[in-house]
């Protein structure tokens, strides 16, 4: 699955204009929250909490448009906590969106 960079800061753009401040903020509050929700998904040890941070995760990238991150976060929804494969898909889709 590719990822494009610059779907986060077209989301963003389309949302608030050309205020390249509030995109940097919005930017970089969307980043915090996922990155939340990624550690929270680290950390799970129960079906309960995994299910609950990886619906959160595609709950967040499904404001901004972001489809490739939420297959992810539902196909990790599917598998078990920890899941290695999981989290490391999603760190690297992270990484991605960090590059632009």
């Amino acid at each position: 699955m590719s990822y494009d960079p610059g779907a986060l800061h077209a989301a963003l753009a389309a949302a608030v204009g050309d205020d390249s401040g509030l995109i940097a903020e919005l930017r970089f509050a969307f980043m915090e929250s996922a990155e939340r929700q990624l550690d929270l998904l680290g950390r799970a040890r129960c079906d309960a909490n995994w299910s609950l941070a990886a619906w959160r995760l595609k709950g967040l990238a499904a404001s901004f448009g972001l489809t490739g991150l939420m297959v992810l976060a539902d196909e990790a929804a599917e598998t078990a906590p920890g899941d290695p494969r999981a989290l490391r898909r999603l760190r690297d889709a992270l990484d991605m969106l960090k590059q632009n």
